[in-house]
């Protein structure tokens, strides 16, 4: 009996994850969802588990044998940036569940975010639950700024956001700064989003009983304030737009001549849900990629072109692209079907 050869790829976030299953022609045969994977947050034994059951219920989905193995398993998942943590992934899931995959390769959610988009280079700034920014140039050199997490930076993801909002109301009513515009929807938001009665109930949420995910939920209500042309809301998503924009200049010193001579610039994917409220961040990102940087290889001249590009499809088809690849095979794929174009930036004012 002959069997199907499978390839598979996991987009593991800090809020939710998802399967991707493919035939080896490149069709897409089902898809999963299921929680965080991030071993940060839930451990390595669950991440490990989650992924399992989600590879299983793809299977279910399509039809196919659970006792049938994958060829190969990509995995793009949040906070995996070093080999000794991703080594450890691929180990515990040859242990624990043989029957998942010939081949394992995992990678940081950017890497898999590239892949996406396309497979000879890049940059990628991920604003979900946190943020990142990974540049991968033509010749596989790469450079990163951020993934430090919530308590060493994700500037411009929805839990920063969430947290400017909240430490804004904290700061004026202990009259420590004065905020640039009424917070009467932030302040009414924030008490609704944690069922509290006055910013002395945030203590637990800030601390005893303190979840990412929830945190970062607040940012959903912030940006339909946003929507209701609340002020405060816009003039947040704009901070967050610059902090983004501020990503870029730090690794585009990094970028080869052979990645800016693209057509187009260098192209920039965006991924995550705060990308979904770009019309507000648009003057904050143009702002922030307008400086030359303050890094030690702060940009010598200004940006000269950009275009940004969103998915049309989960990261866990460039996850199924860097799998196939180590087993030795070239997954068909369709880049201008993965993504569609946000935003092209070009410095005229030469």
């Amino acid at each position: 009996m002959s069997f199907p050869e499978l390839y598979g790829g996991v987009e593991g976030g800090g809020t939710h994850s998802k399967v991707h299953l493919y035939d080896k022609n490149g069709k897409l045969l089902a898809e999963a969802t299921g929680p965080s994977t991030s071993h940060w947050l839930v451990g390595m034994e669950e991440c490990q588990k989650r992924i399992n059951d989600m590879v299983q219920e793809a299977k279910k989905k399509a039809g196919i044998s659970e006792d049938i193995k994958l060829k190969a398993l990509g995995l793009a998942l949040s906070g995996c940036e070093e080999e000794k943590t991703n080594n450890e992934i691929k180990e515990g899931l040859s242990k624990r569940y043989p029957n998942l995959a010939e081949h394992y390769r995992v990678e940081s959610d950017s890497v898999g975010s590239v892949y996406t988009m396309s497979d000879i280079g890049g940059m990628v700034i991920i604003a979900g639950t946190g943020s990142n920014s990974l540049l991968l140039n033509p010749d596989r050199t790469t450079a990163r700024c951020g993934g430090w997490g919530h308590m060493l930076g994700d500037e411009g993801g929805a839990w920063w956001i969430s947290h400017k909002a909240i430490k804004t109301i904290i700061d004026e009513d202990d009259n420590f700064r004065v905020p640039p515009y009424d917070t009467t929807y932030i302040r009414k938001v924030i008490l609704e989003h944690f069922e509290i009665k006055d910013r002395f109930g945030l203590l637990d949420p800030c601390y005893n009983s303190f979840s990412k995910t929830k945190y970062a939920g607040l940012c959903l209500k912030i940006s339909e304030g946003a929507e209701q042309d609340d002020k405060m809301c816009k003039y947040l998503f704009q901070e967050a737009g610059q902090v983004l924009g501020e990503y870029v200049v730090a690794l585009m010193p990094s970028a080869t001549q052979a990645l800016m001579e693209n057509k187009g610039g260098v192209p920039i994917l965006c991924v995550g849900s705060v990308w979904k409220s770009w019309k507000f961040m648009t003057n904050g990102f143009t702002e922030g990629i307008r400086h030359l940087g303050t890094g030690k290889d702060k940009l010598i001249n200004p940006i000269k072109e950009l275009t940004l590009y969103t998915l049309n499809t989960s990261v866990a088809a460039g996850a199924a692209y860097l799998g196939s690849e180590t087993a030795g095979y070239y997954l068909p794929r369709n880049y201008k079907e993965n993504c569609s174009l946000l935003y092209h930036y070009e410095n005229s004012s030469d």
